[in-house]
């Protein structure tokens, strides 16, 4: 009896489309040899190019953990909860990457990083606009905070933009009160470009939210929150342990109190009542 014939081996892949006429498709969508030629080091030091490409990649994080809370907010004044919410855990896996961005840094010594310190100048990571307008987005607001940006038009522009719209917790607070929660006027119709203070009725709102079906809409959108606030503090704390080990209780650069301001922002939490309703379920 003769053996059945084998199958054929599997061909080849194909070969990919090597022959393009100008850049890659990739290059013109990524944008990679831009990106790739945006690292200008100014010391000899061949630890300053890691801190330099990871505070561009914490730059790109911020880029787009803002459009996400930018996308949550428009969507809760559309009473839109599912693309929300859905927005709110996208931003919880980019907020894990933004915060192991830390690694590469945390480890650095104080010798290390007096190796090139001194090419940061007046540079210091507050003076990032992105990340104050992810601040903005989470109610920490201060008009203050635009003066470093006046010599930039288009920045200051659209930090200022920010600072008198709506954070994304004021619009989560005007979710709750058209939902049927006792929300004061006070709070609904407060300056939004200054700081957002703790208030005992939206405290009570969040307990009520709790105390009921913990699937509801609401309550997912309390835990989404929670999530995100839990992050950012992680954030707070990570860069404030990466800057005890690089320079200890020195003075930050651009003037900054450096550990001892870390450590204050550390000790805030990002939306409030979310935390302190939980004693009270």
């Amino acid at each position: 009896m003769s053996l059945q014939a084998q199958p054929h081996e599997a061909s080849e892949p194909e070969t990919p489309h090597l022959d393009f006429a100008g850049t890659t498709p990739y290059e013109d969508y990524v944008k990679a040899d831009v990106l790739t030629h945006l690292q200008h080091t100014l010391s000899d030091d061949p630890g300053e190019m890691v801190f330099l490409v990871t505070t561009q990649v914490m730059e790109l994080w911020f880029t787009v953990i803002v459009h996400e809370w930018e996308t949550a907010a428009a969507a809760l004044r559309a009473d839109d909860l599912p693309t929300a919410i859905a927005a709110l855990k996208r931003s919880t896996r980019e907020l894990e990457a933004l915060n192991a961005s830390w690694k590469p840094l945390g480890q650095l010594t104080p010798a290390q990083f007096n190796s090139y310190r001194s090419a940061l100048g007046e540079g210091s990571g507050f003076q990032s606009a992105m990340y104050r307008r992810m601040e903005f987005l989470l109610g920490e607001k201060s008009a203050s905070m635009l003066v470093p940006h006046r010599g930039a038009p288009r920045v200051h522009a659209e930090l200022e933009k920010a600072l008198h719209e709506p954070s994304l917790y004021d619009e989560v607070v005007r979710l709750l009160a058209r939902r049927g929660h006792p929300v004061p006027d006070a709070v609904l119709h407060r300056d939004v470009s200054v700081r957002y203070d703790a208030s005992d009725a939206v405290e009570a709102a969040w307990a009520d939210v709790y105390s009921g079906d913990g699937d509801a809409e609401l309550a997912r959108l309390g835990e989404a929150l929670t999530d995100v606030a839990e992050l950012v503090w992680r954030w707070r704390n990570d860069h404030l342990v990466a800057t005890r080990r690089a320079m200890g209780a020195k003075p930050g650069t651009g003037g900054s109190a450096g550990v001892a301001w870390l450590e204050k922002r550390a000790r805030k939490n990002v939306f409030p009542e979310l935390w302190t309703a939980r004693s009270h379920v």
